[in-house]
């Protein structure tokens, strides 16, 4: 073979450049991604925090660091209350939610005719409940004239003032979460779908009934399910805004306020971004370290068949 042969067949030196493109061309990948992360996600992230330490309006600019923000979550009767407000809600929605979603996957489990039928009826509200539509919906069917009252007249009844009394309204926004139960409980039928039949012949063969297996043998083999139901449900539930931004408007008597509602009121009514900010960093402290207390408290109640001894 000749030398200009030998230097034809020979491939040409890559660059620095053309080695470093060919070692990372997954980076460019993702890049579409990593910028919109960086300008969506954290830059507002982070500058949220700065803002939550400084006196800040929309429209007359900051005014220097102050630490008030966080002083008036603790301390002002309005901002406290929707504080309270917002943990009242959260423990009647998730515990109730967690429970009918289960029941409902708990039936639909059993083979009986049109299950799929009513698997998916029950799906639909989960898909329909989060939007606008379906909250005005729900305030036209509630309200003093609505369908609800107007039912309770035909029979004679009078019907409790459901938007209009303190002591009624919240626990009318509360159902309207419950009743979105779908994705939940689509969630607890894939887990039960999982439990092992010989189990429960098993169970059955010790003379347990269909309630001692239903506490025996599912409920601890789906509890990571659960767990994680917890963890998500509990999430959506500090972060609920359309309820009672539209049923009630926060009202009546502040009684449906939460904090997400609080933190848009004082956003984009008051212009105060820096209370608004500092609010939405309490409520992130405070979701975080429900958090980190579910994931603590999961070793004593959550059952992982692979870390069985």
């Amino acid at each position: 073979m000749s030398k200009s042969t030998a230097m034809k067949s020979r491939p040409a030196k890559k660059t620095p450049l053309q080695r470093w493109l060919r070692n990372n061309v997954g980076f460019f990948f993702v890049l579409l991604w990593l910028v919109g992360f960086l300008v969506f996600k954290a830059y507002p992230f982070l500058s949220s925090l700065v803002y939550s330490f400084q006196d800040y309006n929309m429209f007359k600019g900051m005014k220097g660091w102050t630490l008030q923000n966080y002083r008036d979550v603790f301390t002002v009767k309005q901002e406290r209350t929707a504080l309270i407000i917002t943990f009242k809600y959260a423990f009647m929605t998730v515990p109730l939610k967690l429970i009918m979603a289960l029941f409902i996957a708990y039936i639909l489990n059993f083979k009986i005719k049109g299950v799929n039928f009513f698997r998916t009826a029950y799906y639909i509200p989960s898909i329909l409940g989060g939007s606008v539509a379906i909250a005005v919906l729900w305030k036209a069917m509630f309200n003093d004239d609505g369908v609800i009252h107007m039912i309770f007249e035909a029979f004679g009844l009078q019907a409790p003032h459901f938007l209009t009394n303190p002591n009624w309204a919240l626990f009318m926004i509360c159902l309207l979460r419950v009743w979105q139960f779908g994705s939940a409980m689509v969630i607890f039928l894939a887990a039960l779908k999982g439990v092992p039949t010989e189990l429960y012949e098993a169970a059955s063969l010790d003379g347990a009934g269909k309630t001692r297996q239903f506490f025996s043998v599912t409920v601890p083999l789906i509890t990571p399910v659960i767990f994680y139901n917890l963890i998500t449900q509990l999430v959506q539930a500090f972060q609920e805004f359309n309820g009672p931004y539209i049923i009630t408007n926060g009202g009546p008597r502040g009684s449906t306020t939460l904090m997400s509602l609080l933190i848009y009121n004082n956003a984009f009514q008051n212009w105060d971004i820096g209370k608004a900010c500092a609010q939405a960093w309490v409520l992130f402290i405070i979701l975080l370290a429900l958090t980190l207390v579910a994931f603590w408290s999961q070793k004593h109640w959550v059952y992982y068949a692979d870390n069985e001894q």
